[in-house]
């Protein structure tokens, strides 16, 4: 792994090779299909979404399929219909999809609907607006055809009686991967990007949000530029971890941008890792933040603030990879 010094030479040798804003616009396009996505559960939203990709369907096509795969076939509980309800045992949904060509659609604080997703997508196709959130956001998932249905399962419902006994809320990292109690899965998001035959782009994020959240908080998952961003003359990000850093930090988009400069994913997410340290130094030891790329030629490249993060990659030669990612701390203990 690179260290720090090597990592600031690398980007002075790129910026005195004359790398500017849209430096990739002119590089060769992908030819190949590929897709990526968030932790060990990436691998079943994956194969979903090469379904469409391996019959020369688009990449918008491909993510929106491994996110309704995601938010139906799984069952976990950050993700869709298994996902935590809030404090107030309130179960909602978040959801962004967003093609190559900046058209993008998201819901927030969305209840009783099961694929927020195609929501989102219809948000995007239907509408002139980007997101719409809570009561609206149901009330035209109505209108479109989606069924109203309660999710929220027997197990979650106990899981959040359990927690009112003590209500308390302190996100672990990693828990899961730690074999720690408490809030288990506390803030994992099923990110995807996606690379077509065409060259094409897309993006798609959907999570239930953290577990006894506050009654009304959003995290970054819907938010365009803080837990998704796709440019097809650039590529692709993702984030998973503490929603409130991506914001803070425009993350998403800001990963994009350090590709347009010149980065390789794998280096612009690590820059924008450190950029959330040097903000907020006294919560790195405490929160987990972690970015996925995916650029214009099918490179791809990860980076997390703690080690724990895994990422699946499906493509006409792999269907089933998952990668470990590199992170800044190598200890899982914050």
């Amino acid at each position: 792994m690179s260290t720090r010094r090597q990592f600031l030479q690398t980007s002075l040798l790129l910026g005195a090779a004359g790398a500017a804003p849209g430096l990739l616009a002119n590089a060769p396009a992908a030819t190949g299909a590929r897709v990526v996505s968030t932790w060990d559960f990436g691998v079943g939203a994956n194969q979903a979404a090469w379904k469409v990709l391996a019959a020369d369907g688009s990449a918008l096509d491909a993510v929106e399929a491994g996110a309704r795969w995601a938010e139906s076939d799984l069952c976990n509980p950050t993700v869709g219909r298994c996902g935590n309800p809030d404090r107030d045992g309130v179960l909602t949904l978040d959801a962004s999809i967003m093609n190559g060509d900046g058209r993008c659609g998201s819901v927030a604080a969305l209840a009783d609907i099961g694929h927020p997703i195609s929501v989102a997508r219809a948000v995007m196709e239907k509408t002139p607006h980007v997101m719409l959130v809570g009561e609206g956001a149901q009330q035209f998932a109505v209108q479109q055809g989606f069924p109203k249905q309660n999710l929220l399962t027997a197990e979650a419902e106990r899981a959040w009686r359990e927690w009112l006994k003590t209500e308390h809320y302190a996100p672990q990292i990693n828990a899961e991967r730690r074999g720690l109690p408490g809030d288990k899965n506390n803030h994992d998001t099923l990110g995807m990007l996606a690379i077509d035959a065409n060259g094409q782009m897309a993006g798609a994020c959907t999570t239930s949000g953290m577990a006894f959240k506050m009654h009304g908080r959003v995290g970054d998952s819907p938010i365009i530029g803080a837990g998704l961003y796709v440019d097809n003359e650039v590529g692709a990000a993702t984030a998973s971890g503490m929603g409130e850093e991506m914001i803070r930090n425009a993350a998403s988009f800001l990963v994009v941008e350090l590709m347009r400069q010149g980065l390789s994913p794998a280096e612009a997410c690590r820059e924008a890792i450190a950029r959330v340290v040097r903000k907020r130094p006294e919560a790195s030891r405490t929160l987990q933040v972690c970015f996925l790329a995916l650029n214009r030629n099918g490179e791809v490249g990860a980076y997390a603030l703690h080690r724990g993060f895994v990422y699946a990659v499906c493509d006409a030669k792999r269907q089933d990879a998952l990668l470990d990612s590199d992170a800044v701390y190598t200890s899982t203990q914050a």
